[in-house]
């Protein structure tokens, strides 16, 4: 019976993610179907939590309700729901469940139920199945009989994190969790992002000033707004400023504020950004951008908490936490003389850096299913998938734009595909030829920035050589036509042995 083997899941001391994990395969075993997925509710939106049988990027999306009668119908009723194969709901999953060259891409067969913890709806698990009639009655009422026990798994899985909370004084963590997904979406996965997120955990609790080091298009602001997010002053407000865009005639009042008559135009007092931060924090964007005379007067207030107006001798006192980011090499400019040593060290009490896309593994794929959507819903589509060559085609490039250049990069595609005339009602597949620019780059063009960074400067052995493991990889499985066996007899290793190394460095 399908309840006695989520009992014995449930009952089995294991981590809630591996649980969860666990328990979709499960299912997916059971009712022998295509996909099996759980999703939790955010807001007006289903974020995949745990997934058996999508494509890896589908983990990415967001699958807003408005767009999604299906999903939406499961979050309306208490009790499990089948669509009939001839019902004329769009599936969410169209395009979206792994299958094999040559299968079609339409889902036919759909049940789910919505789950609920408390008496709150927590999120729904949906089964789907390439071929019509793979669900019966039956099936719908063998599904609705494991509600008990798949809401227990979710509520075990919420005790755990919350024990972990009181562990760690954060008694409002479940709260903060559902803020920090609805305000700063970071999406991934992957070791070196998990790294950083957690690193950005710890700093937060403290008062430190912390430098945020990246290459541009990485996210700088995001993990910004998520540090203060975590921080003790989250319910105060932070204050953006982008260094790069204040006129140098103008920094300083910017940043400081001025009184009346200071300059031309100055037709009152005016208080600074430093002043609107006053118990909050304040978030300096390419803070290697300011000229020499700003930076001594920020000096100060790091070093003093104070601020003094342009045009008065008044001392005013701000409580202030600063993070700073930068994509520039600040060491070098301090060494050059266009960046204050002083300023650096009291900046730089906790340096963290950013990793860029092309570190980030399978995190592209995720990334790219997000933007996927985006775009489903904004064009108007009823489906907008990727297909292996357009995968490998994204994980080999290098993205010296990172995120934002991915995120444009998907957008293009999609309305590349509108000039090619396609059926917005058709599942669209997006192939390797729609990326116009990357598909101009070898895939066997191996990253050189794993063995030169951008001053000349050598990179570390260990992330040298992982890079290379990486390409090596992607390569072999570009050659074998994405088949794992295949690509282990390539590459002269254990097929084992490759699968434990591709998960290890975040290619699965």
């Amino acid at each position: 019976m399908i309840q006695e083997s989520l009992l014995a899941d449930l009952v089995t001391d294991q981590p809630g993610p591996v649980r969860l994990q666990k328990l979709v395969s499960t299912l997916k075993s059971y009712f022998n179907c295509g996909a099996v997925v759980l999703l939790r509710k955010d807001e007006q939106a289903l974020i995949p939590i745990a997934s058996h049988g999508l494509v890896k990027e589908a983990l990415g999306r967001q699958f807003e309700l408005a767009q999604h009668p299906r999903l939406a119908m499961l979050c309306s009723t208490r009790v499990a729901f089948r669509f009939e194969p001839d019902s004329p709901l769009p599936d969410p999953y169209d395009g979206l469940i792994e299958t094999q060259p040559g299968e079609h891409l339409a889902v036919h067969d759909c049940m789910g139920m919505s789950l609920f913890i408390e008496g709150e709806i927590w999120g729904v698990v949906t089964l789907d199945a390439l071929t019509p009639g793979t669900f019966c009655e039956q099936h719908r009422q063998d599904l609705q009989r494991c509600s008990l026990v798949i809401e227990a798994m979710l509520r075990m899985s919420r005790l755990e994190q919350d024990n972990k909370a009181l562990r760690q004084g954060r008694q409002d963590d479940a709260q903060m969790e559902r803020k920090l997904h609805s305000e700063v979406n970071i999406i991934g996965q992957s070791p070196q992002l998990n790294e950083v997120l957690n690193e950005l955990s710890v700093v937060a609790d403290s008062e430190l000033p912390v430098l945020l080091l990246g290459e541009t298009g990485t996210g700088k602001e995001l993990f910004a707004r998520r540090l203060h997010l975590l921080s003790p002053r989250h319910t105060q407000k932070m204050v953006y400023v982008n260094c790069a865009a204040l006129p140098e005639t103008l920094a300083e009042s910017e940043l400081f504020g001025h009184a009346k008559g200071a300059f031309s135009g100055a037709t009152g007092d005016r208080q600074g950004r430093f002043e609107s931060a006053d118990k909050g924090t304040i978030f300096l964007d390419e803070v290697g951008e300011l000229p020499l005379n700003i930076q001594a007067k920020l000096l100060r207030v790091l070093q003093n908490g104070e601020v003094q107006r342009l045009g008065t001798d008044k001392i005013r006192h701000v409580d202030v936490r600063i993070v700073a980011a930068t994509n520039r090499n600040l060491q070098a400019q301090v060494k050059s003389g266009e960046f204050r040593a002083d300023l650096y060290h009291r900046l730089s009490v906790y340096p963290l850096h950013i990793p860029p896309l092309r570190d980030r593994g399978n995190d592209i794929l995720l990334l790219a299913g997000f933007f996927l959507e985006q775009n489903r819903t904004r064009l108007g589509f009823r489906s907008l998938r990727l297909d292996n060559t357009a995968e490998l085609l994204l994980l080999n490039y290098q993205w010296p734009g990172n995120v934002r250049e991915l995120e444009h990069v998907i957008s293009r595609a999609a309305i590349k595909a509108l000039s090619y005339g396609v059926n917005k009602a058709d599942i669209i597949t997006l192939h390797s030829h729609f990326f116009q620019g990357l598909s101009d780059q070898p895939v066997d063009d191996f990253d050189k920035s794993a063995n030169i960074s951008s001053d000349n400067a050598l990179v570390p052995l260990k992330i040298a050589v992982e890079q290379t493991q990486r390409n090596l990889i992607r390569l072999a499985l570009l050659k074998a036509n994405h088949s794992w066996a295949q690509a282990a007899r390539l590459l002269a290793v254990d097929a084992s042995n490759l699968h434990k190394l591709a998960q290890r460095l975040g290619l699965k």
